[in-house]
């Protein structure tokens, strides 16, 4: 932490033609001063901590109240990232490393927002996996849609054994008597902190959008339907994800996971001791838990956090009934089919549908049509894309269409960007592609060569996602209309891609299948 005495701050100035430095804001911890970013245009609160540092005998418990500090707090360099459980190889991070005490948050205002403003809030939850990322990726960064009249939040958030474990001790010594979700408690932490912060920011309490990818997405639609932050919310934005059903199943429930966490925790630490756990470095528990297998600790059905699963709560109306923005991209991991070893065939595929669906398969074949090679093929990257999140993100989508009493609007993300280095030529719009698009961010990523389409619908989706943040309907004047997604309108989907448009759901018939055989 870095404090600056006020004769210092009052003696920072900005260069000629620069606005000039704001006066300290007050929150809840302490006084932060913020830094100028994007021409002056945006101000920047970096590394803000929003709960104790969860170490020592706070490692897997409930987060705390961050301690008070007396001084200003020069907010101006990203906190640690979250102890990490494998990296995507186009993950970048500008922090300084891993860590246990990571609880922090970043805050992006416009430079002359201020207390009586009452702006719109985005508070952004990053993707992968619930084991790794982190709210200091260029690809992330707040400041261009802030720079569109918002304020815009990003968090860390605890991953992996250190965000998920669960075990009959621990359960035992909490207030509430459960364990596990501590990564979700986090989310809900760092919610609520910026909900009694915002008005000092120039942010309005009342009006505060969630919104996530991937991961993240899985946890907006488990925070719409907590008690513990669905009261905190006006709208939310879902970008491929959802905690209904995947290829992993639907998150258990607690006893089934203390159970499951005991063992795997015995074979490959040696030891369910709390103390003896509790001793442990955090590389030594990240090292030994990654060898097996990236999602082996995951949220949990707690009863408190979850009083029950996701689509439970939604089928029962007991979500925040709020507007809902969400959807997926075209080909979230149709680039894994075309990989594969062995090539994909019409009888090959035919052969997975009959194991994975059975006396079932002939409907299967009806949504996935594989009548020759290169259909099965374009039909194999559908179903791999259904199987891994695209129904679960679509169940969401009509469960809360169906019992949330608000408007919903529903996209797909079809635009293939140019090839880069991450971005193999011919992988389509795949999963995560739309994050440089909608945070503005087109330039953090390496190698690509942008063409004005891309632009363009940068532009628009900013808007879209902004519009949404203020007032509830992505619509506004300019942009192609993004029609409500219902049966009076042929559940109709946006496309985003170099001609934005609407059109009717196409694919319908297919996910109403699967939702006949997964559907739980």
């Amino acid at each position: 932490m870095r404090l600056l005495p006020l004769l210092t701050l009052l003696a920072l100035t900005a260069a000629p033609g620069r606005l000039p430095a704001q006066a300290p804001i007050q929150t809840t911890s302490g006084a932060l001063q913020g830094t100028l970013v994007d021409d002056s245009h945006v101000r920047a609160y970096l590394g803000i901590p929003y709960a104790a540092p969860p170490v020592g005998n706070l490692r897997w418990r409930e987060p705390r109240p961050p301690a008070a500090w007396k001084g200003i707090r020069f907010a101006t360099d990203f906190g640690h990232r979250c102890i990490q459980f494998g990296v995507s190889a186009d993950m970048v991070f500008r922090d300084p490393g891993p860590s246990e005490d990571c609880l922090t948050l970043n805050v992006w205002t416009p430079a002359d927002a201020s207390p009586n403003t009452k702006l719109p809030v985005m508070v952004w939850v990053h993707g992968g996996g619930f084991t790794s990322g982190g709210s200091s990726e260029p690809r992330q960064d707040g400041q261009f849609l802030a720079a569109r009249g918002v304020i815009v939040v990003s968090m860390n958030y605890r991953l992996g054994m250190f965000g998920f474990f669960t075990h009959p001790r621990l359960s035992a010594e909490a207030p509430h008597h459960v364990s596990g979700n501590y990564g979700l408690l986090d989310i809900a932490a760092a919610l609520a902190w910026v909900h009694q912060n915002a008005r000092a920011f120039g942010g309005d309490p009342a009006n505060i959008t969630l919104f996530g990818e991937s991961a993240g997405s899985f946890a907006v639609s488990m925070l719409m339907a907590s008690p513990l932050s669905k009261d905190l919310l006006a709208k939310a934005i879902g970008e491929s994800g959802a905690a209904f059903w995947n290829r992993n199943g639907n998150y258990t429930p607690l006893a089934a996971s203390e159970a499951h966490d005991a063992e795997l925790t015995q074979r490959v630490l040696a030891t369910t001791n709390l103390g003896e756990l509790r001793a442990l470095s955090a590389d030594t528990i990240a090292g030994h838990t990654l060898l097996y297998g990236s999602t082996a600790f995951a949220p949990t059905i707690d009863g408190y956090f979850l009083p029950d699963s996701p689509a439970h709560l939604y089928a029962s109306g007991k979500q925040a009934h709020i507007p809902l923005l969400a959807g997926w991209n075209a080909d979230e991991i149709r680039l894994s089919v075309l990989r594969a070893k062995t090539p994909v065939t019409a009888a090959g595929f035919a052969a997975q549908l009959q194991k994975e669906f059975g006396d079932k398969s002939a409907q299967a074949l009806a949504v996935f049509p594989a009548k020759t090679d290169a259909e099965a093929l374009a039909s194999a990257g559908d179903f791999a894309g259904d199987r891994f999140l695209v129904y679960a993100t679509w169940r969401w989508i009509e469960a809360h269409t169906q019992t949330g009493d608000a408007p919903v609007y529903r996209y797909r993300f079809d635009l293939p960007a140019p090839a880069s280095k991450f971005h193999p030529a011919g992988s389509g719009a795949f999963h995560s592609d739309e994050i440089e698009y909608v945070s503005g961010t087109l330039d953090s990523r390496p190698g690509s060569v942008w063409r004005p389409e891309d632009r363009a619908l940068s532009d628009q989706m900013q808007l879209y996602w902004t519009n949404f943040a203020r007032t509830g309907n992505p619509n506004a004047p300019g942009l192609p209309k993004w029609p409500v997604y219902s049966a009076t309108g042929d559940w109709p989907v946006l496309h985003l891609d170099a001609t934005t448009q609407a059109a009717p759901d196409d694919q319908r018939k297919r996910y109403q299948f699967l939702d006949g055989v997964w559907g739980r």
